[in-house]
């Protein structure tokens, strides 16, 4: 799969890390992320990772933040774009099974780097469980500003 990864400041010290598991995992990985330490703005890096999965050039994104609050705001803001904030494996399964989230928002500063790639493993393996009840639901959301 294609993934377009991004992060801001305080994921700095897992990016490299993260990118390097999925690689490992066999997937493609576009780094939209900033690999300095000094601050800096997450929808500087939110924002082109988010395009790239509302395009379909990615076919899922990573975003990781200090609460991944802030990328998760940035990301529902696009067309075909589904974010979910996940803090835990359950969370990040239900996210995929009942919502095809196709973005992952993770909170950099609450979970360790083990824990992060716990959580990523299982949303990537997880597929939409497809039912209908479910999809309606999609269906309802509305697009968003691009």
């Amino acid at each position: 799969m294609k993934i377009a990864f991004a992060n801001d400041h305080a994921a700095y010290e897992v990016r490299q890390a993260l990118i390097d598991f999925l690689k490992g995992l066999g997937h493609s990985v576009t780094d939209f992320g900033w690999a300095q330490k000094t601050s800096c703005d997450y929808p500087d890096f939110a924002i082109p990772a988010s395009i790239s999965v509302s395009k379909g050039e990615s076919d899922f994104g990573i975003l990781l933040c200090g609460s991944g609050i802030g990328m998760s705001i940035v990301a529902n803001r696009f067309n075909n774009v589904r974010a979910a904030l996940c803090w835990n494996e359950e969370v990040a399964k239900l996210s995929r099974q009942h919502n095809n989230a196709n973005i992952l928002c993770l909170p950099s500063r609450v979970l360790q780097l083990e824990e992060l790639k716990k959580v990523i493993a299982v949303w990537l393996s997880t597929p939409f469980c497809n039912e209908e009840r479910h999809q309606n639901r999609i269906n309802k959301i509305p697009k968003g500003i691009i």
